[in-house]
């Protein structure tokens, strides 16, 4: 397997790891229970017992946890290192004694994938886009759907010319210092607030500082500082349009059965596919 740490290192990825590290010291049951939500609401239903549930790149195992949670027999995996010992930290505070497994692996790696088992339920949140092989990555997640299964997953929203300059900073990101790290996160949330200048202000100073606002749970458990990194860092990047995710899987066999846009802005797309065998079912 390709060293992570060696691409971090040269500036070719982000430290995904260590930013979900940071955030992991935040997790506590306000976001588990918001994280849960989520998934409810994505996959329509409250009960998954009985079913498998695999996390490809698990991150800070939040979701993982939230899926234990709800009864599913959990198996995770993610390519940095950093993430998989955040996520396993995670899993001895809040499930200890569970059959939740976490490992490192990739996604892009077929002799890893091949010794997978197919799962009930194959989730991947932000992360497929990540990997430098967006549409490899999609069609290893796709074979991975038990027969009747389910695949949620979500992906960058493709922007055009806009994307291609996130892209752009998210590299010099990757191979800059400190200080040029912090002038190009103070000018993502100057820019993302461009409307509300003052309150934009505020937030900068809120986000760098890590005051109180990062305790402030969102929609699905997450923190708006850690988030803010993550985007602004989130190298490789690649994006796709709903149509194309759309057709991608309906190729492969799978039908559509949730779908949550960010209206043609910046962020990630939703998807929920039924595996053919399921459709009608």
């Amino acid at each position: 397997m390709i060293d992570c740490k060696t691409e971090i290192s040269q500036g070719r990825r982000f430290a995904f790891g260590q930013n979900w590290l940071r955030f992991g010291q935040l997790i506590d049951e306000e976001r588990v229970a918001r994280a849960r939500r989520s998934l409810e609401t994505a996959l329509s239903t409250t009960d998954l017992t009985g079913r498998t549930f695999l996390d490809i790149g698990c991150g800070s195992g939040l979701f993982s946890l939230a899926a234990q949670r709800m009864g599913a027999q959990v198996r995770s995996f993610d390519y940095d290192p950093d993430s998989v010992n955040a996520a396993e930290k995670v899993r001895q505070e809040f499930a200890p004694h569970s059959d939740w497994s976490i490992c490192r692996g990739s996604i892009l790696d077929s002799a890893f994938v091949q010794q997978l088992d197919q799962a009930d339920i194959v989730y991947s949140w932000g992360v497929l886009h990540h990997t430098g092989a967006l549409w490899t990555a999609m069609e290893a997640a796709c074979g991975l759907v038990a027969p009747r299964g389910t695949l949620y997953v979500s992906i960058y929203n493709d922007q055009g010319a806009e994307s291609r300059i996130w892209t752009s900073v998210k590299r010099r990101y990757n191979t800059s210092g400190p200080l040029a790290r912090r002038l190009l996160l103070t000018g993502t949330v100057l820019y993302l607030g461009r409307h509300y200048p003052l309150r934009a202000a505020v937030r900068v100073a809120n986000r760098l500082q890590g005051t109180a606002e990062e305790t402030v749970s969102r929609p699905r458990g997450m923190s708006r500082r850690h988030d803010l990194v993550d985007w602004v860092g989130g190298y490789p990047f690649e994006v796709a349009s709903p149509e194309e995710v759309f057709s991608f899987c309906r190729q492969r066999g799978f039908e559509l059965r949730h779908l949550k846009t960010c209206r043609g802005g910046i962020g990630c797309n939703e998807f929920v596919f039924a595996h053919g065998s399921a459709v009608g079912g």
